[in-house]
C-alpha cells in the first residue's frame, strides 16, 4: 500500500542514511521542505560511520576515523562548533609513510628493530613522492601507468633500493599507502588520476572526541523532524520515468519506491545515496526502467575498495610507553612487484593474506588496544575468518616480529564492511585507464537531466549523491556530505524554492 502525502510540495525520498543522504535531508528540511522521507536498510544511520564502545566506556572507530582537512571543510567546521574535536595533543596514529615518527616501531620479520633514521630516509622519501604525483609532477609519458610501476621507478632512480632494508621499508610504505587510497595494490591504481583528489588545507587528520564520529551524525539526525528516518527499510526496486510500474494516471508522482517488506513510497524525486559497492552489486536490477547505459558502465569502471581493521584488545599493554605503533616489514611483501605478479597467478595469497596489514597501531582513548589495518583482497578474505583464529594469526606476528612477550588476549573485533551487503566495501578509487573525471561525472548525472531531458518524462526523478560521485574529495566524509548539499540544491533552485523561502 503506497504511503499518503499531504500537500503539492515536491515529495523527496532519500535512500541512505549516511553523510550524503543526511545532508541533502537536512539541507531540504532547512529550506522548509516538509515532505522528506530517508530509507536506511540497516538498523542505524551513519553509513560508513560506526561508532561503538566494545571494550568499555570509551569509542573506537569500525569505519570512518578522521576529519580529512580544515578550510571549507563542513563537517570540521560543524565540529569545531559543537565542540566535537578531541583535545589538542592527542596523538592520532594513521599509518602512513607521511605521519611516521620515531614512536613508531618498524620490525623485520627476524626480529629486527630498524633504526628510526633509516626509515625516516625512506618514508620520507615516498612522501615527497608522493606530493609530486599529487601536483602531477610527472613525465606525461608516465601518465598510462600504475602508481606503483611509477613509483618502483623513481625509488630506482633515487639510488636508495641499494641501501640496506630500504626495499622492504620502500614496500611496507606501498602497502601502507593501499590504505589511503582503498587499493588492492598500488599497481592497480592509476598514477595520473590521484592528483585529481584535492587534499584541504590544515591537518589532514582531525580526531573526533571521545563521543567519536557518532556525535556528528547525531548533529545532523537532531536537525530532522521525527519520522524522517525510517531504518530496516531496504529498496528492493525504484520504478521511475513512467515505467509500468508508475503508470497509473490517477498517481501525480513519476516515481515509485518499493521495500523488501512491500511497503511503497511515491516521489517527484528520489536522490540515491547508498555506496558504490553497492550499486556494483544491485544497479542492474534495481531500476525500472534500467539505468542508461553510460552510468552502468561508471559503476563497473570506478573502483570500490576495502579496507578493513581488525582490533586487538589484550589483558595489558606489552608494548613501551613510547611506542604507538608496531610496523611489520617482509623481505617478500605483496606489494615487492615480483611476488604482486606471482600471487596474481593463483589464490595462494589466501595463505599468506596477513602480509597485507601493514601494522598495529594505538587506538586514542584505549591503553590496551591495537589497530591493525588491512586492505584489498586480503581484507576481503579476513572477514570471512572467525575472529579467534585471526587474534591468533595477530599474536602470532607481534611475537616473531617483535621478539617481545605479548600479554593475552581479551577480545578480537573485525570491521566487515566487504560483507555487509549495504556497503560491499569502503570507499572508491580510481583504476589504471580510468578516466575518473567522465566517470563520476557520469555517475552523478541525474536522471532525467535538465540539459537532456525528454519532454514526455519529468526532470531530475532520479538523484545520485555519494563519495564516489565527488570528483575532487571522493573517499572522504565531507565528499559525501556535499555531495548530498548538492544534490539538493539541485532541487531546490529546480523548484524555486529558495527564492520564495
Amino acid at each position: 500500500m503506497a504511503s499518503n502525502f499531504l500537500s503539492s510540495e515536491p515529495q523527496i525520498v532519500i535512500i541512505g542514511a549516511g553523510f550524503a543522504g543526511l545532508a541533502a535531508a537536512s539541507t531540504l528540511v532547512k529550506q522548509g521542505l516538509k515532505n522528506v522521507v530517508i530509507l536506511e536498510a540497516m538498523d542505524r544511520a551513519g553509513g560508513r560511520v560506526q561508532t561503538l564502545r566494545p571494550f568499555g566506556t570509551n569509542v573506537i572507530e569500525m569505519g570512518a576515523t578522521w576529519i580529512h582537512g580544515q578550510k571549507d571543510n563542513p563537517l570540521y567546521q560543524l565540529a569545531k562548533e559543537e565542540e566535537l574535536l578531541a583535545e589538542e595533543g592527542l596523538h592520532v596514529v594513521s599509518c602512513l609513510p607521511g605521519a611516521v615518527t620515531p614512536q613508531d616501531y618498524f620490525f623485520t620479520e627476524h626480529s629486527k628493530l630498524l633504526s628510526s633514521d633509516t626509515v625516516e630516509k625512506i618514508t620520507g622519501f615516498f612522501g615527497n613522492l608522493m606530493s609530486k604525483i599529487y601536483n602531477q609532477d610527472f613525465k606525461p609519458d608516465c601518465s598510462s601507468w600504475s602508481l606503483g610501476d611509477y613509483l618502483d621507478q623513481e625509488f630506482v632512480a633515487s639510488g636508495l633500493s641499494d641501501v640496506e632494508d630500504a626495499n622492504i621499508v620502500f614496500e611496507w610504505c606501498k602497502r601502507a599507502e593501499c590504505t589511503d587510497e582503498a587499493c588492492n595494490s598500488m599497481y592497480e591504481f592509476s598514477l595520473s588520476q590521484l592528483g585529481l583528489y584535492t587534499p584541504l588545507e590544515g591537518p589532514f587528520f582531525n580526531c573526533l572526541g571521545k563521543r567519536g564520529y557518532q556525535a556528528v551524525i547525531d548533529v545532523l539526525l537532531r536537525n530532522l523532524p521525527v519520522n524522517v528516518l525510517k531504518c530496516k527499510k531496504t529498496v528492493k526496486c525504484i520504478h521511475w520515468a513512467d515505467s509500468p510500474g508508475t503508470s497509473n494516471k490517477s498517481i501525480s508522482h513519476p516515481v515509485r519506491v518499493i521495500c523488501e517488506d512491500g511497503e511503497e513510497f511515491l516521489a517527484d524525486h528520489v536522490i540515491i545515496t547508498v555506496s558504490l559497492g553497492c550499486l556494483k552489486e544491485r544497479a542492474q536490477s534495481m531500476f525500472e526502467p534500467s539505468l542508461p547505459q553510460g552510468k552502468l558502465e561508471a559503476i563497473v569502471k570506478l573502483g570500490f575498495g576495502t579496507v578493513s581493521k581488525i582490533f586487538l584488545e589484550f589483558e595489558e599493554r606489552f608494548w613501551p610507553e613510547d611506542c604507538i605503533g608496531i610496523q611489520l616489514l617482509w623481505e617478500k611483501g605483496l606489494e615487492n612487484k615480483d611476488v604482486y605478479n606471482a600471487m596474481k597467478q593463483n589464490e595462494g595469497w589466501k595463505e599468506e593474506w596477513f602480509k597485507k596489514i601493514g601494522g598495529f597501531d594505538m587506538v586514542a582513548y584505549h591503553d590496551n588496544v591495537l589497530c591493525g589495518w588491512i586492505t584489498g583482497e586480503a581484507a576481503e578474505f579476513m572477514e570471512t575468518l572467525p575472529e579467534k583464529e585471526i587474534g591468533e594469526v595477530c599474536v602470532r606476528l607481534l611475537r616473531t616480529f617483535t621478539g617481545w612477550s605479548v600479554s593475552s588476549l581479551r577480545s578480537v573485533l573485525k570491521s566487515t564492511w566487504y560483507s555487509n551487503p549495504y556497503t560491499r566495501g569502503s570507499y572508491t578509487n580510481v583504476p589504471v585507464g580510468v578516466d575518473s573525471v567522465k566517470e563520476q561525472m557520469a555517475l552523478a548525472e541525474p536522471l532525467p537531466s535538465l540539459a537532456h531531458q525528454n519532454k514526455k518524462m519529468r526532470p531530475l526523478q532520479v538523484l545520485f549523491a555519494g563519495e564516489a560521485t565527488h570528483i575532487h574529495f571522493y573517499t572522504t566524509t565531507h565528499g559525501a556530505y556535499l555531495s548530498g548539499v548538492r544534490e539538493a540544491e539541485r532541487l531546490l533552485h529546480h523548484h524555486g524554492v529558495s527564492a520564495r523561502l
